[in-house]
């Protein structure tokens, strides 16, 4: 029988902000009744008190550099300055770095990071703009910048493409293209092997405004869903919105009655086919990609494979404490979870 910590035993245990590594090393080693899962191991048989959320305790924001609650609504303009055509030009500096990350309490991860973030920062412009991006490596580890969307086969971050396919450690790559078509995209490291390059962390969002705008809004956000393999047998041992598993659930997003709300959603999960997003006791106008002003649907849940991304409206009638999740319950209980503050 093996002694390894399941993923689902982290849940059971209760809590998750009382873990540390010294914990989780005993606890590998206890001998009690097993439970199988389909990545594993040992479940130890403590489950939690009917009815208790998960995931108590906050990690150190200051250290890891970032702050899901402010990578909320923080959109990256970049530097704008004007082409002698008249064009638009968006510059970005991009640095990839190694970086631990505590995901929870007592547990950090082995990132690699674009500006030492999860995720990257959201790229945003508006349609028919010249981006520009000065990309550098300063991890120990090639990689490059992929940017889905619409330019020349030498910008595309690909080994095999060109310099910019696969940036060595210490070496530099400018991305350059324009930003077409409008929409709500993303970008990622693609070299090899790939699931690994992005399961580290190497992935954000690209938001491309239509020329006439959107509808104006009261509040916008972008949510990027993806997981953590911290034990590395490619299985998600969490489950995360903006990284950190559970933060908008111990810090609940504040909106107010009749406010209008726009989500840029993003699933860049590794390791599992699919992710759902599932919005409590209200409906959204769902558009997917963002490319067409018409929405889809009318509905309270969506599902998105890997890259799969949309744009979300909606405003609550009533006030009160509301919860969004993935609608895999499993997903939920280990991090994908959070809650709205509706306010009179």
């Amino acid at each position: 029988m093996s002694s390894k910590l399941s993923r689902r035993d982290f849940f059971k245990l209760g809590g998750l902000g009382v873990l540390t590594a010294t914990g989780i090393a005993a606890l590998n080693n206890k001998t009690t009744s097993a439970k199988h899962d389909h990545h594993s191991s040992l479940a130890i048989q403590t489950p939690m008190d009917h009815g208790d959320l998960p995931g108590t305790g906050d990690v150190d924001h200051e250290k890891n550099g970032f702050n899901p609650g402010e990578i909320l609504t923080d959109f990256d303009y970049g530097t704008v300055s004007t082409l002698p055509n008249g064009q638009t030009l968006r510059e970005y500096e991009i640095v990839a770095i190694n970086k631990n990350i505590e995901v929870v309490p007592g547990i950090e991860f082995a990132a690699w990071t674009y500006n030492g973030r999860i995720p990257g920062p959201t790229i945003r412009a508006t349609e028919g703009d010249r981006i520009r991006i000065r990309f550098v490596n300063g991890s120990s580890h090639p990689h490059s910048m992929h940017f889905h969307g619409f330019h020349s086969g030498e910008m595309d971050g690909v080994p095999g493409t060109g310099p910019g396919g696969m940036v060595h450690p210490g070496e530099e790559f400018i991305y350059e293209f324009d930003a077409e078509p409008f929409g709500l995209h993303l970008y990622h490291c693609h070299v090899f092997p790939l699931a690994r390059h992005i399961a580290k962390g190497l992935y954000g969002a690209f938001i491309i405004d239509p020329k006439e705008g959107r509808p104006p809004v009261d509040t916008e956000m972008v949510m990027v869903m993806s997981g953590f393999d911290i034990d590395f047998d490619d299985g998600n041992d969490f489950y995360a919105v903006n990284a950190i598993p559970f933060y908008y659930q111990n810090h609940p997003i504040q909106i107010h009655v009749g406010e209008t709300v726009r989500i840029y959603l993003v699933n860049i999960l590794e390791f599992d086919f699919v992710n759902s997003f599932h919005l409590h006791a209200n409906f959204f106008q769902y558009y997917p990609t963002g490319t067409s002003l018409i929405p889809s649907e009318f509905t309270d849940t969506i599902v998105q494979g890997q890259a799969q991304r949309g744009i979300l409206e909606f405003s609550y009638k009533y006030p009160g404490m509301y919860m969004f999740h993935a609608h895999v319950t499993e997903f939920a209980e280990l991090g994908w979870n959070g809650m709205f503050e509706v306010l009179p």
